[in-house]
């Protein structure tokens, strides 16, 4: 029988819907039938990519006597954490203050009021019973113990991350971005690039960090460590060399066994990483990388309505890899190609991924030999790569498919929106900027409702799920970005409308801190700030970020005033944590170096923003445009006569003739 999953439109909701768990979704039935009958909650958080997740399901869930178990005592609710990143948050910072880890499948035994009692993530069957008996067992003897430990519990998730209000200081200095950068720079791996650590994520914004970093410190040592990571990223497993696209991370030290889910919000923020470290140092792989991870996007995770799906699963067939993995004998396709690709590609007859006996396509500094030993030029190589490639897709396309998660979330749709445009304004390929104008208008319609508010996903037949703070922020950043690449002011209003609502909705004067959920939400146990940068920056760093472009943009002081706060409130645990403190760390970056404001005014504006981004690498600048403009810094600079103003502080440059002038003066 089917439980009360069955009519969920979320794929990791309907992947339980047969669990002889009686599972219900979140919400008023599920809660109230707890406290009815005083009963202690199970939530149970996952997504549809997670292997482990998939794991506890095949071992625990299916399994009728824990169903039994988990039927008699509790009310078991399941979530999908990126349908539910609020929920997730909260119960999340639960579990790593009971046992100083986290991760998914995340599984925590609550109060009939939803405050948690006990936690933690993967249960391999027997111990899952152990708990959930002896849980129980307490909850009936002795269950003031649960209540004093649960009201304990939710104190400590009340104030994590809670900061007090500091003072915004005059300056920010070198010696602040030092002191964060020196200690965060021990960590480098410099065999294998990024950090001394597996499993190893790619972390796309502490790679932009250090690129900007290294570029305006004059840093040669560090500069080079970000090309060699992005070069070991680009060549190891958990890219796929195949179809394009990265695995969510790698579960060793050297890049080389991924952990196979492939997810929209890596991808689109490695696609504007790659494009801005290619325009640093146009590097053939970083060109390769973007335009291959686009066209994976487009060709496996595109829908109709113009947004983009959000993940596909580790698994096929009930194996992690199976459909990314090679025999060796299979390479037997390629016919008198077949020596070459499998020496270039790694493959042995036992397998490079000792563990299960099988081959993940990778490549490494030694492979480039193969190429100039076999004759090729550069471009040569590149076209018969190209024919390699396509023959080894066309025959993995025939394998069983992992499963897709068709949920689209607004915020990783901005995200990709985001690299399609950064990917446009490096490489100036026009059907990127068509890919991402098309994202402009799937959230336009499907993820924006009246007064300008978002939702977190288009609704569907079951739940209408408001935006977070998340949604906002990026969607603003993804606006901005779009109007830096066309000058279409309308994105730079529509920005500014999102901003004005955000403030409304997350931002508490008194506190000086903008909250992950409305002030109009749902109320949890908690309501929580998202500080710190993760695998995707922090809500409130990308806000505040945003917050400075605006107030540059339409000179608007109270954006300024907002974030000048909220970053002074942070500032001093960035050096705390570097890694986790990264998109700040960016704004740093920009307090201390300044931001470039360029106004390019006249007909040609549009061609002479093409032509800066080809130019050069600033790391640290605003563009804008057009002949005909509302924007504060453009009026009174209009003619057909095209010019270049720098301005800086509140101060413009004589007008320059050509971007090589606007250059010289940047220099």
């Amino acid at each position: 029988m089917a439980n009360k999953l069955q009519n969920e439109n979320s794929p990791y909701l309907k992947q339980h819907a047969h669990n002889p768990v009686y599972w219900f979704p979140w919400g008023k039935e599920a809660l109230t039938k707890a406290k009815e009958e005083n009963k202690l909650i199970i939530i149970s958080i996952g997504y549809s990519a997670c292997h482990w997740c998939h794991v506890m399901e095949r071992e625990s869930f299916e399994n009728e006597a824990i169903a039994q178990t988990m039927n008699k005592f509790y009310v078991s609710i399941k979530i999908d954490r990126e349908e539910r990143p609020d929920i997730d948050q909260i119960y999340m910072i639960a579990v790593q203050l009971m046992t100083n880890a986290g991760g998914w499948p995340l599984n925590v035994i609550c109060l009939p009021d939803g405050r948690p009692i006990y936690g933690g993530t993967y249960f391999k069957p027997q111990d899952w019973q152990n708990v959930l008996l002896q849980i129980a067992q307490m909850w009936e003897e002795t269950p003031e113990t649960a209540i004093d430990y649960a009201e304990r519990l939710t104190a400590g998730i009340n104030k994590a991350e809670k900061l007090p209000i500091a003072p915004i200081p005059e300056e920010y200095t070198l010696q602040d971005i030092k002191s964060i950068v020196l200690p965060w720079k021990e960590q480098f791996d410099l065999r294998d690039g990024g950090y001394r650590r597996a499993p190893k994520f790619p972390l796309p914004n502490n790679w932009l960090f250090f690129l900007r970093y290294a570029v305006l410190a004059n840093d040669e040592e560090t500069l080079n460590h970000v090309h060699f990571t992005l070069e070991k990223i680009a060549n190891g497993g958990i890219y796929d060399h195949i179809g394009g696209g990265f695995a969510r991370y790698s579960v060793d030290g050297k890049w080389h066994v991924p952990h196979f889910e492939k997810m929209l919000y890596d991808n689109g923020q490695l696609i504007s990483l790659y494009s801005e470290a290619y325009q640093q140092k146009p590097n053939p792989i970083y060109k390769n990388v973007v335009f291959e991870t686009i066209a994976w996007a487009k060709r496996e995770m595109l829908a109709d309505n113009g947004g983009f799906y959000s993940a596909l699963d580790a698994d096929s067939e009930g194996v992690e890899g199976k459909f990314y993995t090679f025999e060796y004998n299979e390479f037997d396709i390629l016919g008198e190609d077949a020596d070459l690709a499998i020496a270039y590609y790694n493959i042995t007859p036992n397998g490079n991924w000792s563990e299960e006996q099988i081959n993940i396509p990778f490549v490494d500094t030694a492979n480039y030999n193969l190429i100039e030993e076999a004759g090729f030029t550069t471009e040569e190589w590149d076209n018969y790569l190209q024919e390699i490639k396509s023959k080894l897709l066309v025959y993995r396309s025939n394998r069983v498919r992992p499963g897709l998660d068709h949920k689209q979330l607004t915020t990783w749709n901005s995200l990709l929106l985001k690299g399609l445009v950064d990917a446009y304004k490096v490489f100036g390929d026009q059907e990127h900027l068509d890919l991402a104008l098309n994202i402009a208008q799937f959230i336009q319609n499907y993820c924006t409702q009246n007064n300008n508010e978002l939702l977190h996903q288009p609704e569907d037949s079951n739940r209408r799920i408001e935006g977070f703070l998340d949604d906002y922020a990026f969607t603003i950043e993804a606006y901005i970005s779009l109007y830096e690449a066309t000058f279409d002011e309308s994105w730079v209003y529509k920005a500014k409308d999102l901003a004005n609502k955000a403030i409304e909705l997350f931002y508490d004067a008194a506190t000086k801190t903008f909250y992950y959920t409305a002030s109009n939400a749902e109320e949890l146990i908690a309501r929580k700030s998202e500080i710190m940068d993760n695998v995707i920056p922090a809500s409130s760093s990308t806000i505040v970020r945003q917050l400075y472009k605006l107030g540059l943009l339409l000179d608007q002081e109270d954006f300024t005033a907002i974030a000048d706060q909220v970053f002074a409130n942070v500032f001093p645990y960035i050096k705390s944590y570097g890694s986790a403190y990264s998109n700040w760390a960016i704004q740093l970056l920009e307090h201390h170096y300044g931001t470039n404001e360029i106004a390019l005014t006249g007909e040609n504006a549009l061609e002479w923003r093409k032509e800066l981004d080809r130019q050069t690498y600033i790391p640290n600048k605003i563009v804008l445009g057009g002949t005909k403009s509302t924007l504060p810094l453009l009026i009174n600079k209009e003619q057909l006569e095209s010019k270049a103003y720098l301005c800086r502080n509140n101060t413009c440059s004589l007008p320059q003739s050509s971007i090589t002038h606007l250059l010289e003066l940047i220099k």
